[in-house]
């Protein structure tokens, strides 16, 4: 039986190959973009609640910091403690016409050693945990020009 595909969270992101998006929301009122998505207010103190609506994030950033996690952290992580830990990358990206930082883990294979501050990155779809009957979905970061 072949596993269903799902993301993490409903509505942060879509689409599949070149079309993977992350997504947020605009405020009508201030311009202001939100990531995570926000559905209920504008998070601008300055701004009277404009109307907020749904857009896809620039896809390309630069790297703006990175680390790698070296430990197993707790629960909710879905992690198999019969398992080795495997290191993972983390890295932050700016996304220049947002005017916002975007953190998410490196896609498989990415190391810090591939990674330097201001190197172009982009937004792909990537895998976070598998389980009998769910393929979990989520965004993961990769240098430009590098394929999986």
């Amino acid at each position: 039986m072949a596993r269903k595909r799902a993301p993490v969270v409903a509505r942060w992101f879509t689409g599949e190959g070149d079309a993977f998006r992350l997504l947020g929301t605009r405020c009508s009122r201030c311009g202001a973009v939100f990531f995570p998505r926000e559905d209920d207010f504008c998070r601008n103190p300055g701004c009277g609640d404009g109307e907020l609506s749904e857009v896809a994030l620039s896809r390309r950033g630069r790297v703006w910091s990175y680390t790698d996690g070296r430990y197993r952290p707790p629960a909710p992580y879905v992690s198999d403690p019969e398992l080795p830990w495997r290191p993972y990358t983390l890295i932050a990206v700016e996304l220049e016409a947002e005017r916002m930082v975007v953190l998410g883990q490196g896609a498989p294979g990415v190391t810090v050693a591939d990674l330097e501050v201001g190197m172009e990155v982009e937004a792909v779809s990537g895998v976070l945990h598998e389980d009998a009957e769910t393929t979990w979905t989520t965004w993961h970061w990769r240098p430009v020009g590098v394929r999986a």
